[in-house]
């Protein structure tokens, strides 16, 4: 074998892009704005959405002179928006109460935005009796599930009249 040569190597900077950067002056550029992300068209038309929607208010606008004479009775039945189990149960209430007393009720589904996990069925005003409230249940929701809406209906009926 042949003796190898020794080759010194000379340290050699190396020049990257961000070193020649380094070196140059940084020109002021101005700095951009951030890109703002469009709102969701729903959120926006649920804002301008009155609490009531229009076929509720004229009835509570109606039914207004009628409870004072004691004739007819305003139910709330509040139910969460969660899941659509509540309004399923929240409709058979208002049919079945609505049926069950021929008129002599009103039933108003969710006046004002709804508690999460709540199923409520009470009187209208601030001493308003409640018949039932289930509230901040999780899912699965088996108090609900568990409930037997035409006893309910019946007992809330009872309680009514009675």
């Amino acid at each position: 074998m042949a003796p190898r040569k020794k080759t010194t190597v000379e340290p050699s900077t190396r020049v990257t892009r961000s070193s020649t950067r380094q070196a140059e002056p940084i020109p002021e550029t101005p700095k951009k704005r951030a890109k703002t992300i469009p709102e969701n068209p729903k959120k926006k038309k649920a804002k301008l959405v009155p609490s009531k929607p229009k076929q509720e208010a004229e009835k509570a606008e109606e039914t207004k002179g009628d409870v004072v004479d004691g004739s007819k009775k305003t139910i709330i039945v509040e139910h969460c928006k969660q899941c659509n189990s509540f309004k399923t149960r929240a409709l058979q209430v208002k049919d079945g109460l609505e049926k069950g007393l021929d008129g002599g009720v009103n039933v108003i589904l969710n006046p004002e935005k709804p508690r999460r996990g709540c199923f409520e069925i009470r009187e209208e005003g601030e001493n308003g009796e409640k018949f039932i409230s289930l509230l901040e249940m999780k899912r699965p929701f088996s108090p609900m599930k568990a409930l037997d809406m035409d006893k309910v209906v019946s007992d809330i009926l009872e309680k009514i009249k009675g």
